[in-house]
């Protein structure tokens, strides 16, 4: 398979769907996957780079057994628990990245869904970040109901993010507590609502190459338009605390195709920035054009001052 060819052709409105072969892209060049990647990249997202920053909105405690997860209460990880934050406290956060050049801000739970007490929290912290500050506002919750989803809309939040995590044949495999299918009528529910959807999944937590491939091809079914790419990092005391870090090139290859196979969205780099040199910088020549940023940030071994100094010298704009 030529993959530049195919670059061009998807520029051209070819796109790859459930049932193409696609085991090329295990083996071809990944500098040629690379260099197609960043065709693709350029000519439907042009130069423009996508910042967002989050904040855990509360920690610990999780009913879900999620196997990578350090909040699930089924995990003995020994992370610092806390209940749902006050308003304040979450709308400093957000102006401190607003100031900093930050484009979106999400609060994020773990969790099953949030109850009564904590979704108005959520609703009245949403409703302040809307009225003081110019952020474009994402919120990651669980499962909501039809009207939690139309509450989050009338307070302000426009994105709603809800990851699929991986393929369907392996998602059991990592968790048993809520299903793939929980999942997609999730996101649907978030649509019918008016949301636009951000929905990924991480990757390296045993799953194969062709799994990355359908869950690429499963968000691309869903219209999805921002995925972001975790890279898993083992957290001790998870069932997965003993797997191998992926390689630079795994990344990479995993990042272009996702390009190729869902060219319009936002590829967005996520946990796992530091497994790569220079925190992902190939990776935007590669087909990403977005990131999680923050300075209060772990998973991406950058702060934004950072980010954006190494993004703009790349020619990208802010």
């Amino acid at each position: 398979m030529d993959v530049i060819k195919l670059a061009d052709e998807i520029i051209n409105g070819k796109r790859i769907v459930r049932g193409d072969i696609t085991d090329f892209f295990i083996t071809a060049d990944l500098n040629s996957l690379c260099k197609g990647a960043d065709r693709i990249r350029r000519h439907f997202c042009s130069d423009k780079v996508d910042l967002c920053s989050i904040i855990n909105g509360k920690s610990g405690k999780c009913s879900e057994n999620c196997r990578f997860c350090a909040q699930s209460s089924h995990n003995c990880t020994g992370v610092n628990e806390y209940s749902f934050l006050g308003t304040e406290e979450i709308l400093k956060e957000c102006r401190h990245n607003e100031k900093r050049g930050v484009h979106r801000f999400s609060i994020v739970t773990a969790g099953r869904t949030l109850n009564k007490t904590d979704f108005e929290k959520a609703v009245e912290a949403y409703t302040v970040l809307h009225e003081n500050t110019d952020m474009m506002l994402c919120g990651s919750h669980g499962f909501l109901t039809d009207e939690q989803f139309q509450r989050l809309r009338s307070a302000g939040v426009s994105r709603y993010h809800c990851n699929i995590e991986t393929s369907r044949r392996y998602f059991p495999e990592i968790c048993s507590t809520h299903t793939y299918d929980d999942k997609i009528a999730c996101i649907k529910r978030a649509v019918n609502a008016g949301f636009e959807v951000c929905s990924g999944g991480i990757i390296g937590m045993g799953e194969t190459w062709n799994d990355r491939i359908d869950m690429a091809v499963s968000l691309a079914e869903l219209g999805v338009r921002s995925i972001p790419i975790n890279a898993l990092m083992p957290i001790p005391g998870t069932p997965l605390e003993n797997l191998e870090r992926l390689s630079e090139d795994d990344i990479l290859r995993t990042v272009t195709i996702f390009r190729y196979i869902v060219p319009e969205a936002d590829i967005r780099l996520a946990a796992g920035r530091d497994l790569m040199k220079d925190c992902g910088k190939k990776a935007f020549l590669s087909g990403a054009n977005a990131t999680i940023t923050g300075d209060m940030l772990t998973t991406s071994g950058n702060d934004i001052a950072g980010d954006i100094k190494m993004l703009s010298d790349m020619g990208f704009q802010i």
